[in-house]
């Protein structure tokens, strides 16, 4: 599966913004379809995960309550909507798929290109 993210850039603190990510090939219907993100010297951390053929979702404490992941499987789309953006969460966020095992412990079956999200103060 080869993975293409779009839809980074700069934004205020508060204000939001939306990540997209265009999948070729087949994706096995227990694979979840998720974001990682990458700050400046700091690991890779899982960002949110959805299950690619149900509702099941994970998402990191941190932005609990602000991201949400989605997926348009008719148009093999991974979304990431992300609000009340805060300066920490700047980072280059990766779309992946893979098993949520691997996801979870920092791994994926395939990656996207990275797109940087800045965050103001």
């Amino acid at each position: 599966v080869q993975l293409q993210a779009s839809g980074g850039g700069l934004v205020q603190a508060g204000g939001s913004l939306r990540l997209s990510c265009a999948a070729s090939g087949r994706i096995y219907s227990n694979y979840y379809v998720g974001w990682f993100r990458q700050a400046p010297g700091k690991e890779r951390e899982l960002v949110g995960a959805i299950s690619w053929s149900g509702g099941s979702t994970y998402y990191t404490d941190s932005v609990k309550g602000r991201f949400t992941i989605s997926r348009d499987n008719a148009k093999n789309m991974i979304y990431l909507q992300m609000n009340s953006l805060k300066p920490e969460d700047t980072a280059v966020y990766y779309c992946a798929i893979g098993p949520l095992v691997t996801m979870r412990t920092g791994g994926a079956r395939s990656w996207g290109q990275g797109t940087l999200v800045t965050v103001s103060s």
